[in-house]
This record gives structure tokens, C-alpha cells and sequence, in this order.
């Protein structure tokens, strides 16, 4: 669960790219046209800055929540988590495990298309061959209407079961997105304060020595494009 854990510190990056999609997966009208306001939506944004919350439930353990951050701006980010953290200048991908006083140096072309580290590339699942998704609720929560869209895995070997995203029907603002394990393990992600077309410093998406003197940084990176 590694790597999904990863996943979710960065999916809240709001932003939907295409991929082509056989016409033998699942695709509901409804929620597609959803997706695709979306992504219009966010399309427009120079730059989002964010608050989020990650709630972890794993059988047999307490449920955890931890607190994060995310900026973004193009192919630019830095996603925030506990005592971890992803940070990409476009070119570059740092991924600063504080726990354990480390960096790993990465090209990002080691993750295009991997839909993991990249946060232009999580959200592309409603469009990818590897989901079906469909419109599966709305109801009222909190006073508002809200819309559920579910996406299931279509590999059977998939670590998780589904995921459901849960929006705002009238701002189409993102509430939450959960995740299912097939061991039983419930990761959610939660939205809270952001902020669009922010200027952001520039160092902001730069790991810097500063931020841990006594890190032992690794670098990964061979032949970078």
C-alpha cells in the first residue's frame, strides 16, 4: 500500500488529462459530462494552492488523519504530507521521506504516465482505459447536494477496488475522494481551504539542503529528457 499511499498525497491536483479510451470499457454519459466541466474548469486555473486532510483505516489498526498541502502551477508541484513530501520543478522530482532523513532524486520523465507521483496525471482515470466509472449517487450532505462518481479498476490484479469521488453539484468543487483496498483498508482524502491563480515563488517546487541538513540524498536520476 506503499505506492498507494503516495498516490493519495497527491491526487488532489484538480486537473484531468485525456487518454484514449476503448469502446469496450464502461463510460457513463452522465458522469463523463461531469468530469469534462471539470476539467474545464480547472483547465483555466494558473495555479492552485490547497489544504487537505488523509484519513487511513487499515483493519485491526485505529484510524489515522493526517494533515497536507498542496501547490501547483503547470507541470510544477509540492505535495505536503506529515513528515513527507513530492516535489517536482517540472524537470526534477524530489521525494523527501523526513522519517528517515532522505531525498530521492528522480527525473520526472521516470514518472510520465505512471499516474503515481505526477499530479496532472491521477486524476486522467476518468478517461483512461484501465477504470469504468459511472454516476452512482446524489443526495443532500451538509445542506448541499452532492454527486458521487465511482471508478472500478478493470484489472482484476488491482491492489484496490474502487474509488469514489464525491463533488459539490452546484460549485463542482472537489469534497472528497475515497479509496478501496481489497484488504479491507479505506484511504480518504479530504478537500479543504484553496486558492486559485495565486503567484507562487519559484521555490517552492525546489527541494532545498536547507529544509533537512542531515538528509542523505540519493540520486536516481540517469539520462534525463
Amino acid at each position: 500500500m506503499k505506492k498507494l499511499l503516495f498516490l493519495l498525497v497527491v491526487c488532489f491536483s484538480l486537473q484531468i488529462t485525456a487518454f484514449a479510451q476503448p469502446a469496450d470499457v464502461a463510460k457513463d454519459p452522465e458522469a463523463k459530462a461531469i468530469l469534462d466541466k471539470l476539467k474545464k474548469r480547472f483547465d483555466g486555473f494558473t495555479s492552485v494552492q490547497a489544504d487537505f486532510a488523509l484519513e487511513i483505516e487499515i483493519p485491526g489498526m485505529d484510524t489515522e488523519v493526517q494533515k497536507g498541502k498542496l501547490w501547483q502551477q503547470g507541470e510544477k508541484y509540492r505535495a505536503e504530507l506529515d513528515s513527507r513530501a513530492v516535489i517536482s520543478d517540472g524537470n526534477t522530482v524530489w521525494v523527501y521521506l523526513g522519517n528517515n532523513k532522505e531525498v530521492q532524486v528522480n527525473c520526472a520523465s521516470d514518472f510520465a504516465g505512471e499516474g503515481m507521483l505526477s499530479p496532472k496525471d491521477l486524476l486522467n482515470i476518468y478517461e483512461k482505459d484501465d477504470y469504468a466509472y459511472f454516476l452512482a449517487n446524489e443526495f443532500k450532505e451538509e445542506g448541499k447536494t452532492v454527486q458521487q462518481i465511482e471508478f472500478k479498476p478493470t484489472d482484476r490484479d488491482s491492489e484496490y477496488a474502487k474509488l469514489r469521488l464525491t463533488l459539490d453539484k452546484s460549485t463542482g468543487d472537489i469534497i472528497r475522494m475515497k479509496i478501496f483496498g481489497k484488504d479491507g483498508s479505506r484511504f480518504t482524502l479530504k478537500t479543504g481551504n484553496w486558492s486559485a491563480n495565486k503567484t507562487l515563488a519559484p521555490d517552492v517546487f525546489n527541494w532545498k539542503k536547507s529544509e533537512c541538513p542531515d538528509c542523505y540524498v540519493e540520486d536516481l536520476r540517469i539520462d534525463c529528457d
